[in-house]
């Protein structure tokens, strides 16, 4: 706008100056001096245009600024909601069971059975993670089932996890408490650990996509004045890609378990194992478990579909005689989500001290040790998180060396939900 008028007032001064020679002087200076105020009062003009678009504009950033931080404080208090959420989870599952057992001997049983473990997770920072879970069942180390009927009486409810754990890396993790197994298994081989079985003490581990370890000690009585003594479990493994669609995993592990001249674990009994009067009269166990394991798992495709073949053995150095166990089988398929299917097969001979029965599977031949049979089982996915199953324990055999040597068959049918 200055620009434009001092270029109409410069035409004028131009255009005008042919005049000027006929213009007095006197009225010359006073037009001078009016050129003079009228340039001064252009530029007071333009500095305070200058002023007013500044003012407005920082108007305008302060109104947008404060909006701004009222969309940046509820985005935050949206986002401190919904992190909570996020980092406190309910999961767990629930499983409906038919079963019936055959054993030689003894009158057949038929019964109906629920399992429901539901666990309460809280990752409080970006390292550690707190869990809380309950389970059906009664204290039996290696089961949560729990049998329906007892005149409608009201059913057990058991502490099942109760941990902390702390990843200081990716990779690495430490773990306090009582929590789920850590240790490796082929296809969720129960050799050694029912699948129920809970770890109570303390663990360590690190694993990359290549290599895994885990160091547990497991407590069996902590408590001094009872006698405190505890399980060390190490494991070490590799995973292998072979080719395309062909894995390979390994793994080697070493239990030491302190029981020679203890009593019975858990409710009397030696489930398979070896025992001994001691000075007193009272049975207790024979040997020590000092246990090597070796596991494989090769995973391959076969019809489009998954296919895994897998060994487990187990040798207890600490015994004499009985001292060894395996098991191999075969799956096809995998139930992962809707109308997902799978069957498979394994065979299992496990000695009598081959490793701690009270801690293996609690449904082969009846569970624990001096145990061999065949197992089959199959099952459907009905939904993403539901699924249908039935097993099948054939030509069990019970105290094949140190007890009764009777047929055991047992089948269940199953139907499960995850959350």
């Amino acid at each position: 706008m200055k620009r434009l008028i001092f270029a109409i007032l410069g035409f004028g001064v131009i255009g005008a100056s042919g005049a000027i020679a006929q213009v007095p002087e006197a009225e010359w200076e006073q037009f001078k001096a009016q050129f003079a105020l009228m340039s001064q009062r252009v530029n007071a003009l333009e500095m305070e245009n200058q002023q007013l678009r500044a003012l407005t504009n920082t108007t305008l950033i302060e109104e947008n600024l404060e909006a701004t931080n009222a969309e940046v404080a509820s985005l935050q208090e949206s986002t401190r909601k919904m992190s909570w959420s996020e980092r406190i989870k309910w999961k767990g599952d629930y499983r409906f069971r038919y079963e019936a057992i055959d054993q030689e001997g003894k009158d057949d049983r038929d019964r109906w059975r629920i399992r429901a473990r539901p666990a309460l997770v809280a990752r409080i920072n970006d390292t550690t993670e707190v869990g809380f879970g309950l389970a059906t069942g009664s204290d039996d180390p290696v089961s949560s089932n729990q049998t329906l009927g007892d005149g409608g009486a009201s059913k057990n409810i058991n502490l099942d996890l109760a941990y902390a754990t702390w990843r200081p890396t990716n990779e690495a993790y430490v773990t306090g408490g009582i929590f789920a197994n850590p240790y490796y298994r082929p296809e969720k081989s129960q050799l050694i650990f029912d699948g129920d079985f809970r770890q109570e003490g303390l663990a360590v581990g690190w694993a990359n996509e290549m290599f895994f370890t885990n160091v547990v000690y497991n407590f069996i009585e902590s408590d001094s004045k009872k006698g405190e003594y505890g399980v060390w479990v190490a494991q070490a493994g590799a995973n292998f890609e072979l080719f395309e669609d062909a894995s390979l995993t390994t793994a080697v592990g070493y239990l030491d378990i302190p029981t020679k001249g203890q009593k019975a674990i858990f409710d009397g009994l030696f489930f398979g194992n070896s025992s001994v009067p001691d000075a007193n009269g009272v049975e207790v166990y024979e040997y020590d478990y000092t246990v090597y394991n070796a596991s494989l798992a090769l995973a391959l495709t076969a019809f489009d579909m998954p296919l895994s073949l897998y060994a487990d053995y187990v040798k207890n150095t600490d015994a004499d005689e009985l001292n060894t166990g395996y098991l191999a089988g075969v799956r096809l398929g995998k139930v992962k989500k809707k109308g997902d299917w799978q069957v498979q097969y394994q065979y299992e001979d496990l000695d009598a001290n081959a490793t701690l029965g009270v801690i293996t599977n609690s449904d082969f031949a009846g569970g624990g040790t001096d145990n061999r049979g065949s197992r089959f089982s199959a099952a459907y996915g009905v939904d993403d998180k539901w699924y249908v199953a039935t097993t099948y324990y054939f030509d069990n055999t019970r105290g094949v060396k140190l007890g009764d040597d009777v047929s055991y068959d047992r089948i269940q049918l199953d139907t499960g939900f995850k959350y």
